[in-house]
């Protein structure tokens, strides 16, 4: 029997007929007695309740901050998890269940629902807040009700779109940009796409079935042509070398063209040009164009840039390099050249430019870095001997710089693949990157960074039809003591940020 004067026994309260009782009622009954005063005396003549039990009534009730509703055993077993549906019991011990917050029994109850029993309810108090608050509806009833859990959360935001493009790696050229870069850039461009421009040309003048009649000639004509071995260079045309377009083009780097001693235009000359970098634009720029004043350096003397035999076959293109002056690398066409026209008719007064190192020098060219493919280069040395031109070697600081390359020593298989092309096919494709149109960090523009060209001092040759193997190598060393020299002397003005000395491999 309990000893509350209203019974919360289920059985007792529907022996008296009373309706379930609510589980704020209880709740408010539980803390009642456990907070209620010592009596003097009990019914039975006993003594009060004394301090410990008290205690640990509290005890009971705010362990660990929650409220604990005790029930005996019996009611413990024959109500354990059974509701006023007469659901079967809960799990056993060990399975966890998982109830909404609405469910009958949980936090969330709402008012007017009853719970037959609560087994073993615990309830979070804070003691220190007033976690019950006691209310009278219109009879005079007291209400006890549980103060909802002040949320604490503060406003958190996401992350703020685009803050990434502020630390970009990629840096944007400004809209502000001065009339004459642009006009630098789109020089450089065209110089940079004239293969591929001229050819895009092309194919699309062979979608139009009208020009079939014109078009096929022509091709014919490509083919059969040794306009440029023949060494004649009747295509040149100085207007087009003298176009002030490309004095944009030299200015987009800058590049300079530097003498270390004047030229007589009663001989002739082979100019050795190192490094060959990615594209080899300092000696365009310098050998190709009149953009740096080559004739106006070395007066009676005329130039002519030796490129692949094979760009010669290219339609459109091959009118391009025609007209600037430029001629075949094959030894038929250095022997031409070197031979006919100038000043005599035997070549007096002629010269010709050879990228020494060629393709297999631009898989090192690494800014910072001057290592040159010339050691068991000796080629172009007897042709000087057998033509009697004298050589001079000639220095382009900053002709890597204005590019970036794959690593070689990172990426051994890329290279060894790359070697067995040029070896198959006689050119190679440097994997290369550097900056854009609109931009400065990606791209197939070149950076922009001075150029310099310097040209040496020529070492003099005794012609000879047939080349001595130690004349060779003699003529061979003082070509290599001479641009070792131009190194030495210019490296602190020219290549300031060098990460290392001039390097000579085979």
């Amino acid at each position: 029997m309990s000893l509350n004067a209203e019974p919360s026994v289920p059985e007792e309260r529907e022996a008296q007929h009373l309706p379930p009782k609510s589980y704020a009622a209880a709740a408010e009954e539980a803390l009642a007695v456990a907070l209620a005063p010592e009596p003097e005396s009990h019914v039975n003549g006993t003594g009060g309740t004394d301090a410990s039990n008290r205690a640990e009534n509290i005890e009971n009730i705010q362990t660990n901050g929650k409220i604990k509703i005790p029930a005996d055993e019996h009611h413990q077993q024959q109500y354990e998890g059974e509701g006023l549906d007469g659901i079967p019991k809960s799990p056993p011990r060990g399975h966890r269940r998982k109830t909404s917050r609405n469910s009958n029994g949980s936090i969330g109850q709402k008012h007017g629902e009853h719970i037959e029993h609560v087994e073993h309810l615990d309830l979070p108090v804070h003691v220190n807040h007033h976690v019950y608050e006691k209310h009278q509806d219109g009879n005079g009833k007291p209400l006890t009700s549980v103060k909802p859990a002040q949320r604490r959360d503060t406003l958190k935001s996401g992350r703020q779109a685009g803050a990434g493009w502020q630390r970009s790696k990629i840096r944007f050229a400004p809209l502000n940009v001065p009339l004459q870069r642009r006009l630098q850039t789109l020089a450089v461009l065209m110089h940079t796409l004239s293969i591929a421009g001229t050819l895009t040309i092309f194919f699309f003048l062979c979608s139009i079935p009208l020009l079939w009649p014109i078009l096929l000639p022509y091709l014919i004509y490509v083919l059969f042509s040794n306009a440029g071995t023949s060494g004649e260079l009747s295509f040149r045309s100085e207007r087009c070398r003298r176009w002030s377009g490309w004095s944009l083009f030299a200015s987009y780097f800058p590049a300079r063209l530097h003498r270390s001693q004047e030229l007589e235009p009663t001989r002739k000359y082979i100019f050795g040009y190192h490094p060959h970098g990615i594209i080899s634009h300092g000696a365009f720029a310098a050998f190709a164009t009149e953009a740096l004043g080559f004739s106006q350096l070395f007066p009676g003397i005329t130039n002519t840039l030796l490129t692949l035999d094979s760009n010669f076959r290219l339609p459109l293109y091959r009118e391009y390099a025609l007209r600037m002056g430029l001629a075949s690398v094959s030894r038929e066409s250095c022997e031409n050249i070197l031979s006919k026209g100038g000043r005599n008719g035997e070549g007096m007064g002629r010269a010709i430019t050879i990228v020494v190192g060629g393709a297999r020098e631009s898989l090192d060219a690494t800014p910072g870095i001057m290592r040159l493919v010339l050691r068991n280069r000796k080629g172009f040395v007897k042709l000087a001997i057998r033509t009697g031109a004298d050589l001079v070697p000639v220095l382009g600081f900053g002709e890597n710089e204005i590019y970036e390359q794959l690593n070689v020593k990172s990426h051994p298989y890329v290279h060894k693949f790359q070697l067995l092309v040029k070896k198959l096919m006689g050119f190679t494709v440097p994997i290369f990157h550097a900056r854009g149109i609109f931009n400065y960090d990606v791209g197939m523009m070149p950076y922009r960074r001075s150029m310099n060209v310097v040209v040496g001092r020529p070492i003099q040759i005794v012609q000879a039809q047939h080349p001595d193997k130690d004349y060779v190598d003699q003529v061979h060393s003082e070509y290599i003591e001479e641009l070792t020299r131009l190194w030495d002397e210019w490296k602190d003005t020219f290549a300031k940020k060098r990460l290392g000395e001039l390097e000579i491999v085979d």
